[in-house]
């Protein structure tokens, strides 16, 4: 029915063509491997998104707690300051009525200024 020539083109066609489909094939990539590498590589992407987002919030998360421990130290800094000016102004004070009252003097001073003077 063939004749050996025809046997022999047509072996060269379907050779030539499964070349030419290997070199597809390796040049463009197999459809299933570059499906595989891509599951993977979103895989790895998502996974390395999310450990970046928690090591973002554990950071800010630590900043914040430093922040609020040296506002914490500040304030009680800040109180111990007032309490010292009150303390000084309280002796001050009692220092000025003494005075008075050894010369024999009176001090016309009321609650009402006492207060004054403590919040100035």
């Amino acid at each position: 029915m063939f004749s050996l020539l025809d046997t022999l083109k047509m072996g060269a066609g379907i050779a030539a063509g499964l070349v030419l489909y290997h070199l597809y094939a390796v040049a463009i990539g197999y459809p299933s491997a570059a499906r595989e590498a891509r599951a993977g590589y979103i895989m790895l992407a998502e996974k390395t998104t999310a450990e970046a987002k928690a090591a973002e919030m554990e950071r800010q998360r630590d900043a914040a707690a430093e922040a609020t421990e040296e506002h914490r130290k500040r304030l009680k800094a800040a109180e111990a300051s007032e309490q010292a000016a009150r303390d000084t102004l309280e002796t001050e004070i009692q220092s000025y009525e003494l005075q008075l009252s050894e010369k024999n003097r009176a001090c016309a001073v009321t609650a009402a200024d006492r207060q004054w003077l403590l919040r100035h």
